[in-house]
């Protein structure tokens, strides 16, 4: 490991990681970025702050590569390596993929212009196609939203029955009537092992208008609640139209963080929003060996 890494700290809609740029997998190589590493980073007080972190790496520098992206290794150059707070794998993050781009962009890795039709991203949810939109903005096409059971959440002494949905990374949508701000989730909901057998990301919703704008508060597995949650969103966008009886439409998603737009199609889920860079440097010496 070089003795200064570079690092970013960056957003999209609050949910917030630290970057770091390692195309060549030179600076993280095997497993200097293990979870002991990656709690440190992601430490509010005595690390630098984060959801989780993200390395900018190309897919052949991957050891996992292979076998989450299969045939499509060869397409994918980039490869999100997206750890949770906790240090364990992420599959996917909407929020993320669009700040990875962002920073790839900002680090002169790709071109903005040549991303405006998109960039195939190797992830451990499979590859995922993520653009720059006019606005400044990103797109990711999240792939179907797949139903896969009912599930109920329990926080508070409170019942929230809610629709399983895979968006490549497992979810609980839950709908309902009760004030989001009257929730405590510094406590994790508890929900069906035999559902959710590797944990879930538990989405609770207040619908704003059916089937075209709603409010979200989330809890992702492995971090605890977070600002925004793109692949929630998505899942919520999913279970809003299902509840009015539809499988497709665009749905306005308010999370704490910002405002997302999720367009649902029969053979693909799109994402759009922000993704903001706050800050570059480097991890001192003295951090890295105490």
């Amino acid at each position: 490991m070089t003795s200064s890494p570079r690092v970013l700290i960056g957003h999209g809609t609050e949910n917030d990681f630290v970057v770091l740029p390692d195309p060549d997998g030179t600076v993280w190589p095997g497993d200097r970025l293990d979870a002991a590493m990656v709690r440190r980073l992601c430490e509010r007080r005595a690390g630098l702050g984060g959801d989780g972190v993200l390395r900018l790496v190309r897919s052949t520098h991957v050891p996992d590569a292979p076998e989450v992206l299969g045939e499509d290794l060869d397409r994918c150059e980039w490869f999100m390596d997206h750890r949770n707070a906790d240090g364990s794998h992420a599959e996917m993050c909407g929020n993320g993929i669009r700040l990875f781009l962002h920073a790839l962009i900002s680090e002169g890795l790709v071109e903005r212009a040549a991303c405006e039709q998109g960039l195939l991203v190797g992830t451990r949810g499979g590859p995922r196609r993520v653009g720059a939109a006019p606005d400044g903005g990103y797109w990711v096409d999240m792939g179907p939203a797949r139903a896969f059971g009912r599930g109920t959440a329990q926080l508070g002494g409170r019942s929230f029955p809610g629709i399983a949905v895979s968006m490549g990374n497992p979810h609980l949508a839950a709908l309902t009537d009760v004030d989001l701000d009257s929730l405590d989730l510094t406590t994790p909901p508890r929900f069906d092992p035999q559902l959710f057998p590797d944990g879930v990301n538990v989405e609770l919703v207040n619908v704003l208008e059916p089937a075209a704008h709603v409010r979200l508060r989330v809890f992702e597995r492995g971090v605890g609640e977070t600002r925004s949650c793109g692949t929630g969103a998505c899942a919520v966008a999913y279970a809003a139209l299902v509840a009015e009886g539809r499988t497709e439409g665009t749905v306005v998603v308010d999370v704490p963080g910002g405002r997302l737009t999720v367009q649902v199609g029969v053979r693909t889920t799109v994402l759009t929003g922000p993704a903001v860079l706050v800050s570059a440097g480097v991890l001192c010496p003295e951090w890295l060996s105490a």
